[in-house]
């Protein structure tokens, strides 16, 4: 008998050790968020002045995005020249207020719409949260604010028909989110799948990339944490949808290192893929192929004339751009009209616009937003994604400054958004971790 219990203690021991040797052999599991945060910290190597320009960035490249598109929101390319020639700056926003739009009449320029309104909702959830964010308070914040809305409007009272309208829009900007937040947050699985599915009409809406940039700037230099918190919140995408919004996320994480560069940025769509999507039978990653697809229509856009051949194009007289640079974009704009969806703000869409813009312009801030802004569609959420991305990377101390004045101005005293303050309560949250 004591043979037998010293030989089982021997193997107890024996077995052990190994599961102690092969744990320290292997590397820090990319699931183990506490490892993976403490490393990529002390990699971050940014001052606080540093990081808050970062994520002051973030929102402001974000919100002169959404500004600078608001106009022309869903126009036509051609009634753009007609009534602009060539956006490359702010302008007023002559056009009826809507829940997802603008919420007044005719805002100076600078104005924003549902693009920043996200960024604030997101950022302030974000102060309420630990490192670890929980889709479940999410979806509950959510109600919380779509609650609130709900009474505002139910003692509203008067003859004056516009209150109750600024009421209603308030409210309905988040009637479709609510719908969906309320049965996840109650583990109703058959009615979140229902509601999901019925989720502004079931489209493959740009639901995700709308706060993603938000949490991607909660994890600087951390994309493949970026990219897992903004997938568990994405609670409102379809499909690849949530895979892009991860994307962003991630991509937004990558821009705030201390010297980023345009492929540290743009390899997180090879690089980072926590869940699997390259595995995907048949299919692959739909993501990359959309980055190949960016790649292509840059390249050919940029591709040389012909010997002999000149440019023949009519160059709006406000235009910024060279005649070369001007035609090789028109060049790049019949391009993506091809792989136009059927919805302007489908996720697909909008993220392949982003990445044509950022690799056509290489990472330059007003170009790139000129770019995603001409090319039209739902270009004013195009551009507070491409925005968000190229703030983060470039710190809001780079960006065009009357334009950063303009938005922080119209946003602080005409819609209760103060992006500067969001930012130095962001910053220190993301310190205190």
């Amino acid at each position: 008998m004591n043979n037998r219990l010293s030989i089982l203690a021997v193997i107890i021991i024996y077995i052990g050790s190994c599961t102690s040797l092969s744990e320290k052999e292997q590397p820090a599991s990319s699931t183990d968020s506490t490892a993976l945060a403490g490393k990529n910290k002390q990699s971050l190597a940014l001052s606080r002045d540093e990081l808050y320009d970062k994520v002051l960035g973030m929102l402001v490249g974000s919100a002169i995005g959404d500004a600078m598109g608001a106009p022309t929101e869903m126009w036509l390319r051609e009634d753009i020249v007609t009534d602009y020639g060539f956006v490359d700056k702010l302008d007023t926003m002559v056009r009826e207020p809507s829940a997802e739009g603008t919420w007044d009449y005719n805002l100076p320029a600078g104005g924003t719409t549902d693009d920043t309104r996200w960024k604030k909702l997101l950022t302030e959830f974000l102060l309420t949260q630990s490192e670890d964010l929980d889709a479940e308070d999410f979806a509950k914040y959510i109600l919380e604010k779509y609650e609130q809305e709900i009474q505002q409007l139910q003692q509203t009272d008067g003859f004056d028909p516009e209150p109750f309208e600024v009421s209603v829009r308030r409210m309905a900007w988040l009637q479709e989110w609510a719908k969906v937040a309320k049965p996840y947050a109650e583990r109703n699985l058959d009615e979140y799948a229902f509601a999901l599915s019925q989720f502004y009409g079931g489209e493959m809406t740009c639901a995700g990339m709308l706060y993603a940039p938000s949490i991607g700037s909660f994890y600087p230099a951390q994309p493949e944490r970026a990219y897992r918190e903004t997938y568990k919140l994405a609670i409102f995408d379809l499909g690849f949808a949530r895979d892009i919004s991860g994307l962003v996320g991630a991509m937004v994480a990558a821009a705030m290192q201390p010297q980023p560069t345009p492929e540290t940025v743009i390899n997180t769509l090879r690089d980072v893929d926590p869940h699997g999507y390259f595995k995907s039978r048949l299919v692959g990653r739909t993501a990359y192929r959309l980055l190949k697809d960016a790649r292509r229509i840059v390249r050919q856009a940029k591709q040389p004339l012909p010997e002999g051949e000149e440019i023949s194009i009519e160059i709006p007289a406000n235009s910024t751009f060279d005649t070369l640079t001007f035609w090789q974009m028109q060049r790049a704009f019949l391009l993506l009209d091809a792989r136009n969806q059927d919805l302007p703000f489908h996720a697909g869409e909008i993220f392949l616009v982003n990445l044509t813009a950022l690799l056509f312009c290489d990472f330059d801030f007003a170009q790139s937003m000129a770019f995603v802004v001409n090319f039209g569609r739902d270009n004013d959420t195009t551009a507070a994604v491409t925005g968000a991305i190229l703030g983060a990377y470039w710190g809001a101390n780079q960006l065009p400054q009357e334009m950063v004045n303009s938005v922080l101005s119209v946003n602080d005293t005409m819609l209760d958004t103060n992006l500067e303050e969001l930012a130095n309560q962001l910053t220190d949250k993301i310190l205190s971790h």
